[in-house]
């Protein structure tokens, strides 16, 4: 599974970035690498693209994992190569943004947009599989996410939209439903499909604030 993400247009980040000239870039090693958007190649196309705007490239660096805490070590060496820029672009996703950010007192800024998280299908194509709703119903739909794989995220069945068991949203995007229904048929189950699900609780979902977990909520 990886973050997906995608460029920001240059001139959004010239206008992230206001009055600040000096800028350092930084990288992610895992996925926007893999994805070919915020690799070492992608660092140096950045900067290259922010100096020719009038900014001064400070440094670049490509953290091997973003997202994940700097080492007590290593955070000496991150800040000391940081210190003197005005602004900090960081490409990767918003995990990542959000992980440097704790680390510097200067804005720290994000050159991509963070769409899901996505499993690999094929070469080079990602598909979302999973919207992390809090309160998981695949085992009753054979493994298949109505809210993410459905366009409209409906939980009793199909609007009756589709044709030839595609979306009428169209673009070739397959309907969630006929996806469950061809899943819990192979498996001999569908005999689910006469559940009626109850009214979704939300709140373990999107709202009231940010989500928190401790493991100590397992004891």
């Amino acid at each position: 599974m990886k973050s997906i993400t995608t460029r920001k247009p240059l001139e959004e980040l010239l206008e992230l970035l206001g009055d600040a000239k000096r800028v350092f870039v930084v990288g992610c090693g895992t996925c926007p690498t893999l994805i070919g958007t915020g690799g070492v190649e992608q660092v140096a196309e950045l900067s290259a693209s922010l100096a020719e705007s009038g900014r001064k490239i400070v440094g670049t660096i490509v953290l091997p994992v973003a997202c994940e805490p700097l080492p007590f070590e290593a955070r000496g060496e991150f800040l000391a190569v940081v210190d003197g820029a005005e602004s900090v672009f960081v490409m990767s996703c918003a995990y990542g943004v959000r992980q440097v950010s704790d680390l510097l007192a200067v804005p720290t800024l994000p050159a991509l947009n963070t769409m899901f998280v996505g499993r690999e299908e094929q070469g080079g194509e990602f598909q979302e599989e999973c919207s992390q709703c809090g309160d998981c119903v695949l085992g009753l739909t054979g493994g298949i996410c109505p809210i993410t794989r459905c366009a409209k995220s409906l939980f009793n069945g199909p609007c009756g939209g589709s044709v030839g068991g595609l979306c009428e949203i169209g673009g070739g995007v397959p309907c969630g439903w006929q996806m469950i229904y061809d899943r819990l048929k192979a498996l001999g189950r569908l005999e689910l499909l006469e559940e009626i699900l109850p009214v979704r609780d939300w709140s373990k979902s999107f709202s009231g604030g940010p989500g928190h977990y401790s493991m100590n909520q397992r004891k």
